[in-house]
């Protein structure tokens, strides 16, 4: 039962940070018992790396839509909407990875 501190964002994702504190059971010096107690938790302020990642996806992916409306009301640009489709379906599956990976890293125990 060592201790550690971790950090905290708004949207749930965490981390453990530096070693604090050994706990009696380990006498060995720098080696720890292997459970990971919190010590101190420290709330980040801004998004995580994931969350920051998928934002930016996603404001790609609604400039992608925005500009598909747009050649549509234009006319004569078929090849080019087939293509940024293409490119938006793999972009919303790549987003929904991402969410999926977050929500599991969210609710692990061990990482």
């Amino acid at each position: 039962m060592c201790y550690f501190d971790h950090q905290l964002w708004p949207c749930g994702w965490w981390k453990w940070g530096n070693f604090r504190e050994q706990c009696p059971k380990e006498y060995r010096t720098g080696e720890t018992c292997g459970l990971k107690l919190i010590f101190n938790t420290y709330l980040e302020p801004e998004p995580c790396k994931m969350c920051d990642q998928i934002d930016k996806k996603q404001r790609r992916l609604n400039k992608m839509m925005e500009d598909v409306r747009r050649w549509r009301n234009e006319g004569n640009r078929r090849a080019t909407i087939e293509k940024t489709e293409t490119e938006m379906r793999a972009l919303n599956s790549q987003i929904g990875t991402m969410w999926v990976e977050h929500e599991a890293r969210k609710n692990a125990i061990s990482y």
